[in-house]
């Protein structure tokens, strides 16, 4: 059963936040909320931990994860970023928006996509995921929870798409899965991030999620 922790949205109690990064240091999986929607995370560097990710998702080890860096310096030890790539990742962040680069040494092989060699990162508007790795000192895997009965109606599966579930019923489906849940009083989002390809010199759009227009802006200025 995951142990709950109740942590102001604004003023994320320092306390709380060092209880668990604590426990994200040795391998746990938690769900948190983000600037867009609530989130099934680890350390990245948590090998153990990400594969209960992608067990709780039901992703395979071809599919890349998202994970979170608190700054564009930060995001630059992961990833390379050309000049037009840190043009428009400066005025974005922080924001509800995905970055795809092409991942660096320090990005595990779990994490990022086998055949392009890309990964996808955020720095999300959200005070209690700025703690969370800032004090962790480690990105922290980002993939949506939301949750919706399988194709045969038996269990629930974590998808991006599923739009019927709230908080509560979101916490009850998870929390036999996952070891921490962080309640910030908040019911979950349901508009994902947008997505921006950045690793071609001609940045792209992928995915119309929130604050696409902003991002448009800039990939055609």
């Amino acid at each position: 059963m995951a142990i709950i922790y109740e942590v102001h949205p604004v003023t994320p109690q320092k306390d709380r936040i060092e209880k668990i990064k604590g426990a994200l240091k040795n391998g746990a999986v938690m769900l948190y909320p983000t600037d867009t929607v609530y989130a099934i995370g680890c350390d990245l560097n948590a090998k153990s931990a990400i594969d209960r990710v992608r067990r709780i998702k039901q992703l395979s080890n071809d599919k890349p994860l998202t994970f979170l860096c608190s700054s564009l310096s930060n995001i630059s030890e992961y990833a390379i970023v050309n000049n037009e790539a840190y043009r428009i990742i400066k005025r974005l962040i922080p924001g509800p928006y995905t970055f795809v680069l092409p991942a660096s040494k320090l990005v595990p092989r779990l994490v990022m996509n086998p055949k392009r060699k890309t990964t996808g990162i955020r720095v999300p508007d959200n005070p209690i995921c700025s703690a969370l790795v800032e004090t962790l000192g480690n990105p922290i895997i980002s993939t949506s929870a939301h949750i919706t009965a399988d194709s045969e109606g038996e269990s629930p599966v974590a998808v991006a798409e599923a739009k019927s579930f709230g908080k509560a019923e979101l916490f009850d489906c998870l929390e036999k899965l996952v070891d921490i849940i962080v309640d910030d009083g908040s019911d979950p989002g349901y508009q994902v991030s947008t997505i921006l390809d950045l690793t071609e010199s001609e940045p792209t759009i992928v995915r119309h999620g929130l604050g696409w227009e902003a991002a448009n802006a800039w990939v055609q200025g």
